[in-house]
Order: structure tokens, then sequence, then C-alpha cells
């Protein structure tokens, strides 16, 4: 199995200390992953310590996709504003699911704008909640967005003018597989000691293949069809009602 990682919610004033002890984590066992930068951040819940915090974040981020992370957009605000899942729905709740067309593009182009002033160029975006409808789609792809990391599978995929680069539904199983690749979500800032040791662990493991995102990028995408939406729909709707009776 081969696994790429995934960052989200990277902001200027995250949790810095959190951070850096999970790159520290990275640099160790050589992994480059992707990072899901926020734009413009007003989501009170992902501010946290500026210990360690770099003097120029933009700066900081230039870097690290010259030492071979990625960068995608992840949303505009961060912002939940509707209780729609979406055609994803992993979460009953989104920042861009169940909104117009119009202000999907609205809020993308803007999003894009602020990281180009900032010196990032990016055709990879990050659902917030991992939520997005086909207004969504369409928006991301009249904007300029090429494709998305979400979605479930063993391989990336083309719908509707796009490619999905599918997560783990579950990273224990995926751990398991033999073939194919996904995408091993962190939420960096967040973690404590006892997810570290976890993480640690599963980079230690001889039977599987942790690849920098670049290397996913340039896996073929194939063709996903009605029946393989339809059961990407039912595994999300599924896994957001487990956890929600944890």
């Amino acid at each position: 199995m081969k696994i790429a990682v995934r960052l989200d919610d990277i902001t200027p004033d995250m949790d810095w200390e959190r951070f850096l002890e999970f790159k520290k984590l990275l640099d160790r066992y050589q992994v480059k992953p992707l990072i899901g930068v926020v734009p413009d951040n007003k989501d009170e819940n992902l501010k946290g310590s500026d210990s360690g915090k770099p003097g120029d974040f933009w700066a900081y981020l230039a870097e690290l996709k010259k030492s071979g992370w990625t960068i995608a957009m992840h949303g505009y605000q961060h912002t939940y504003t509707t209780g729609k899942g979406g055609i994803f729905p992993l979460n009953n709740f989104s920042e861009f699911a169940g909104i117009s067309y119009e202000k999907q593009c609205q809020m993308l182009e803007a999003g894009k704008e602020l990281l180009r002033q900032k010196g990032i160029e990016t055709d990879l975006f990050m659902a917030p909640a991992h939520s997005y409808d086909q207004n969504t789609l369409r928006a991301l792809r009249d904007v300029g967005f090429r494709a998305l990391t979400d979605g479930f599978g063993s391989c990336p995929y083309r719908y509707k003018g796009l490619i999905f680069y599918p997560i783990s539904f579950r990273i224990s199983s995926t751990l398991r597989k033999k073939k194919g690749y996904s995408t091993m979500v962190v939420h960096a800032a967040t973690n404590n000691e006892q997810d570290l040791k976890r993480y640690e662990g599963y980079f230690q493991r001889k039977d599987v293949q942790w690849i920098s995102y670049e290397e996913y990028l340039n896996v073929p995408a194939v063709k996903r069809g009605l029946p393989g939406r339809c059961r990407e729909f039912l595994m999300a709707k599924g896994k957001q009602y487990l956890v929600r009776i944890r």
C-alpha cells in the first residue's frame, strides 16, 4: 500500500507548537505531505499557541514548498455556514455545500487571490469538513482548480472535469491493504503526545510505503462512474453516522 499524508487547517495563528512537533516526525521519516492552507481564517477553533511560530508565515510556506511539500487551498475562511453534507457527506455542515454557484465562485476567487498575493499558486482544493456539492465542483473548475483531495477509492479518479485524490476511510484498515493508494488525514495542530506515538508507529511499518503527495499527484486517474459515486456517498454517510453515535 502506498499512502500520502495531508495536513488540514494550516493558518498563521494555528497551534505552532503542535504543528512543529508533527513536522519533526515527518522530517524524521522523510515524508513530504500536502498542507491545506486557509486563505482568510475566521475559525476561532483553529487558533492556538504561537510558540515557535516563524517570523513570516508566507515565506515559511514558500520554503516548505521548495523542500517538496505540496500546498492546497483549504476553503476560504473555514467557517461553517450551512447544515449541508453535500455529495460527500462525512459531516452535516459545510462552508460551501448548499450555497449558490455564484457565491461559491466569489469565495473561491477571493481565496485564490489572497494566496496569489502572498506568492502561492495552487490548483488543488481541500474542502473544510470534506463537504462540497455539485455547485462547488462546477465553481472549482470554472475558477481554475483541477483537483480535490477527497473521496474514497484505491487510486485517483476523474469526475465532472476534476481529479479526486481519495482519502482513507479508516486508516487502520488502509494500513492492512496490500495494493492501491490513499491519503492519511491529519490535523497536526491538535495532536497530543499519544497521537504522535501512534503516527510514528504507522511510519515505522515495513508493509507500508509512505509517498510524497507530489508522487500521488502523478498517479494516473481512472474514470469514476455512477456506481462508484453511489458507493462513495453511502460510505461517507455511514461513517458520519458511526462517528455521531460513538
